[in-house]
């Protein structure tokens, strides 16, 4: 799928629409977003999501570090594969965030042909966040468009959401927010040299240059799955931190994984860690022969958490 910034560059005759930041695309966006595909297609129109890069809160709020569940590029991937026909990632700013809500829908009215808007029960968008679901619905009777209300979904009794999972991320619960994914929580990086102190010891890893901005799991061990280009995938246990019980310690996390049974050249292929099952939190060793024995009970751990998946 073409990735699309700017409403300028494309022409609908006719289209569905939602509007959203949709990031991580858990279970609660795909439902909307199958539901909107489903009867968008069956009108004979096309299914349209617009979205934003930065996301909102980062620009409006300031919010730091580490914060993304899926970078764009990952979010319009996942969208397609639901179905729908176009992502349009717009550069979101302040000036767009001061844009008048009816002028924005109007510029929607114009490039998609909107016939429909499906949004959250707490959607508001404009300047001021004036375009709420009132605005929105007097703004459909003006414009000819019928506005469709999603509500929320809930998984034992907790709202599905981004920053709920984001949260279960930072605690390490990786288990927990896949329920609320649909999918188990997977980083993409590439594999760069590190200090090569592993392979020292006897246990190499593959180190990953994950993108800043990304969520990264809280600091520990994990058991999950190395995903390889060509499909294949292979059992591995990751660790999460600055390593501790060796000095010139990264100033930042990082993701390093063992992949068992395994012995070749990874150093510049991009690769992904899908998340299983959090192990262990990351700790001290009072020598490199305690981390080895420690490391190697990790190994089992996690060769018995994948081995009913083989």
């Amino acid at each position: 799928m073409q990735q699309i910034t700017s409403l300028e560059e494309v022409s609908i005759p006719n289209s569905w629409v939602t509007i959203g930041s949709f990031d991580g695309v858990h279970r609660g966006h795909q439902m909307l977003v199958q539901d909107l595909v489903r009867e968008a297609h069956s009108a004979g129109c096309q299914a349209v999501v617009v979205t934003f890069f930065p996301h909102p809160s980062v620009v409006l709020r300031g919010a730091s570090g580490p914060f993304y569940l899926t970078s764009p590029e990952e979010r319009a991937k996942l969208l397609e594969e639901l179905g729908v026909d176009q992502v349009l990632t717009l550069r979101f700013t302040r000036e767009l965030a001061d844009t008048p809500a009816e002028d924005f829908i109007a510029l929607l009215q114009r490039q998609l042909g909107m016939r429909q808007l499906w949004v959250g029960f707490n959607f508001a968008l404009g300047r001021g966040r004036e375009g709420d679901i009132p605005l929105l619905q007097r703004l459909g009777d003006l414009h000819d468009f019928d506005l469709h209300i999603v509500q929320p979904i809930e998984i034992d009794g907790e709202i599905v959401s981004s920053s709920l999972i984001r949260s279960l991320l930072n605690r390490g619960e990786v288990a927990r927010a896949a329920d609320f994914l649909g999918r188990r929580y997977v980083v993409e990086g590439e594999i760069v040299h590190g200090d090569g102190r592993g392979r020292t010891i006897g246990i190499p890893t593959a180190n990953f240059s994950v993108w800043p901005e990304r969520v990264l799991p809280a600091g520990g061990v994990y058991a999950g799955w190395v995903h390889f280009p060509q499909g294949e995938r292979r059992a591995a246990v990751a660790n999460i931190g600055v390593r501790p019980t060796f000095e010139n310690q990264p100033p930042v996390p990082r993701l390093e994984a063992l992949v068992l049974d395994f012995d070749q050249d990874l150093y510049g292929q991009t690769l992904s860690f899908e998340f299983v099952q959090h192990l262990r939190g990351e700790q001290r060793f009072s020598s490199v022969e305690a981390l080895i024995e420690q490391i190697q009970k990790d190994v089992q751990t996690s060769r018995g958490v994948l081995a009913h998946e083989r």
